[in-house]
């Protein structure tokens, strides 16, 4: 019994709230031309440039983030400062943009950008983590970054306290981040 693409597609799209690349289809064998014809079917919706969705999948709070970690085509794409502050709901900020981060080397010029921020960095496995199944940085280095980016100090006060009650950071990385933070300040 042959296997058809959009089985295939289904078992990776499951764990990407509904989406799949154009070259993720690709690396599992299947064609441009069928995913054309999944989408023509109504099978896939073209949801940006390169990335379909399953409209079938249901919608959750992560769904806009996981479109924009694939829109970038960049695999090592994280949801990374004000953003990572936000989807762990640590402090009152309140985002207008998705932030993402990908590396240093990476060059996007693609139409959607004006809903995400890219930031270029190159990050450590250390660095990042989960976030229902949306791949985001840790919460220290989203502090970390914030502090760098000009986040207002009281956000990222309570970040650091509610990060640590949350489990999000350690006592160390907590005092760490409260020092980094003072000598920014001053």
């Amino acid at each position: 019994m042959a296997v058809l693409a959009r089985d295939v597609l289904w078992e990776l799209a499951a764990s990407q709230h509904g989406y799949v690349t154009a070259q993720q289809a690709g690396d599992l064998g299947v064609t441009r031309r069928a995913l054309n014809q999944l989408a023509a079917r109504g099978t896939l919706e073209h949801a940006a440039f390169g990335v379909y969705r399953f409209p079938r999948y249901p919608f959750s709070r992560a769904t806009p983030y996981m479109l924009a970690v694939l829109w970038t085509r960049a695999p090592e794409a994280v949801l990374s400062h004000e953003t990572a502050l936000d989807v762990r709901e640590v402090c009152d900020v309140n985002p207008s943009v998705i932030d993402v981060t990908v590396g240093k080397g990476r060059r996007l010029r693609r139409q959607g950008s004006e809903q995400y921020v890219i930031h270029f960095e190159d990050l450590e496995p250390a660095q990042l983590a989960w976030w229902e199944e949306v791949p985001v940085v840790t919460l220290a280095t989203a502090i970390a970054q914030c502090i760098e980016s000009g986040t207002p100090t009281y956000l990222l006060s309570q970040a650091i306290t509610n990060g640590r009650s949350q489990g999000y950071l350690t006592a160390q990385a907590r005092d760490q981040l409260t020092e980094q933070l003072t000598a920014h300040r001053g």
